[in-house]
């Protein structure tokens, strides 16, 4: 059997090993940060040390990073810390912003105390309507909050934020971006970006699962969603997990765009590829993240792809999987209305810092000769039947 081939990062990446040594330094020494001995405070000038790698690598200042324990919790806070104001979030948003909002109709029963909310349509290529904005906006005047992600993590699609954040900064509205997908593959600079609040995490880069944040502009106070120790100051109770932290910091010092730079350039050869052979490509026609390809093989349903490409020791993704392991029809697909039998037949193919040339050429491969093998003989059967 062939040696086995990652292509799904954009759930999560392999850990690098400089991240591993980092974390095992740290855990053989006890290290809670808010003791006030020697331990204690060793600790502390690692966790601070951390805290500004992480802040520098985003643009941001030391005391604007809230670090949490994952990028659900930073954007459950995001979300909630500011009750007074009604919630906008865009139709592609990820399960952890559309969730804590009670945004998709079959989450609204089950969700615990969702955030009132509306969603903001996309286009057919999955960029956010700035129109649509400017009226959900200028329609209401209770103040706002709106939350769109910096690049979507089905189809790689980046959002204009920029554009976004004066639109919002014109109606006093905040604006916060789960930037998650991004960091580690394209520059992410919160002050370029303008929003009020952006979500990172590391564990898609090469980084530790267990550390995120919540960077928030320093004149914003949020309430708080876990309360405490008052760690934080007071924005984040609960004793830090300084392992993962050092572990967060080292990764994003180790980011290599060029890499990035390179996989777009292996994605876009198989996209041509696979598009030759009736393949289709979702937002090729917009900016997309460097590593993020999400292509449908049509008449062949995605549950059957995974199968057969997990058979060939390929490991991809489609839709968005729900702890029974069913695989749902992708929201992304279906708010770019997309048909949803051809949303039925996407997957996502997704690289990272240890991807290859030859990884992507495999697969590539793979994609063509499964198609010519059951897409193609589903059409045979369908024709003798007609």
């Amino acid at each position: 059997m062939s040696s086995p081939i990652y292509l799904d990062y954009n759930a999560t990446a392999p850990v690098r090993p400089e991240v591993l040594a980092a974390m095992h330094e740290i855990l053989q020494q006890p290290a809670n940060p808010s003791s006030v001995h020697r331990f204690g405070r060793e600790a502390k000038k690692h966790l601070e040390n951390a805290r500004k790698t992480i802040a520098d690598a985003v643009s941001a200042f030391v005391n604007e990073v809230i670090l949490t324990a994952s990028a659900t919790e930073a954007n459950a806070l995001a979300l909630r810390g500011f009750p007074g104001r009604r919630v906008l979030v865009s139709a592609v948003e990820h399960s952890s912003v559309l969730k804590v909002t009670g945004s998709r109709k079959q989450d609204t029963e089950n969700a615990s105390s969702p955030v009132t909310c509306n969603l903001l349509p996309v286009t057919s290529f999955g960029v956010v309507d700035l129109n649509a904005l400017r009226l959900m906006l200028s329609e209401n005047t209770q103040p706002a909050l709106v939350s769109v992600m910096l690049a979507n993590n089905e189809t790689g699609v980046i959002q204009p934020i920029a554009e976004l954040a004066a639109i919002c900064k014109k109606y006093d509205a905040l604006l916060h971006c789960d930037a998650v997908q991004g960091l580690g593959k394209i520059p992410v600079d919160f002050g370029l970006l303008g929003c009020d609040m952006m979500t990172i995490s590391p564990h898609k880069c090469g980084g530790p699962v267990g550390a995120a944040a919540l960077v928030i502009k320093q004149n914003l106070a949020i309430a708080s969603l876990l309360t405490g120790g008052g760690q934080e100051l007071g924005r984040r109770a609960g004793t830090e997990n300084l392992a993962a932290i050092i572990g967060f910091a080292r990764s994003v010092q180790l980011t290599d765009l060029s890499h990035m730079k390179r996989l777009r350039g292996w994605l876009d050869a198989m996209e041509t590829a696979v598009a030759s052979q009736g393949g289709i490509v979702f937002g090729k026609a917009v900016s997309r993240l460097p590593n993020t390809s999400c292509i449908a093989m049509p008449g062949v349903s995605s549950e059957v792809q995974l199968m057969n490409f997990d058979l060939q020791n390929i490991a991809i993704s489609a839709g968005s999987a729900c702890s029974s392991g069913r695989i749902e029809v992708s929201h992304v697909l279906a708010a770019m209305c997309i048909d949803k039998g051809l949303a039925g037949s996407a997957i996502r193919v997704s690289g990272g810092w240890q991807t290859t040339q030859e990884h992507v050429k495999i697969f590539s491969e793979n994609w063509q000769n499964t198609y010519a093998r059951l897409g193609k003989a589903d059409i045979r059967i369908s024709s003798a039947n007609s």
